[in-house]
């Protein structure tokens, strides 16, 4: 297989990737489950076989290997750079408790779960939303609690 056809297939899976991972797979709130662990390896595999189209060498495994750092690289630079770029790479924080109230219309939007919730106050020592001024789901699926004052 040609070398630029390696860095175009790598190139697309990277991207329909991102995608997926950034626009749909937000909700496992601070955690991976089993499934999403073998969801991953399913995807992995499947984008190997999409990317490589059965490759035989070393060399050709390396150039995709490289495209896909590649990218990731130019990413994570290109959002450190450029606000613009940082806002469409990485998810706004979503408001999930205010002044007690769950807003379930954002949970709802995550499919976040009330006992889902609760879990996550838990473990930040708050047994009900009322003890909670603000919660967020941050960009990187932890839940960060600001606590009402008493």
């Amino acid at each position: 297989m040609a070398p630029l056809e390696l860095v175009v297939r790598g190139t697309l899976i990277y991207w329909f990737l991102f995608l997926v991972f950034r626009f749909i797979m937000r909700r496992d709130v601070g955690s991976m489950a089993v499934s999403d662990i073998l969801l991953l390896v399913i995807i992995a595999d499947a984008a190997q076989n999409a990317m490589a189209a059965e490759y035989r060498s070393v060399t050709e495994g390396l150039i995709l290997i490289s495209t896909i750092l590649g990218w990731n690289f130019l990413l994570d630079w290109a959002g450190w750079r450029f606000a613009r770029m940082r806002r469409f790479l990485q998810a706004q924080r979503l408001l999930l408790v205010s002044d007690g109230r769950m807003i379930e219309k954002n949970m709802r939007r995550q499919l976040i779960t009330p006992e889902d919730l609760m879990t996550k106050l838990h473990e930040q020592g708050v047994d009900d939303p009322g003890q909670v001024r603000r919660a967020w789901l941050e960009p990187d699926g932890d839940i960060s609690v600001i606590k009402a004052k008493r």
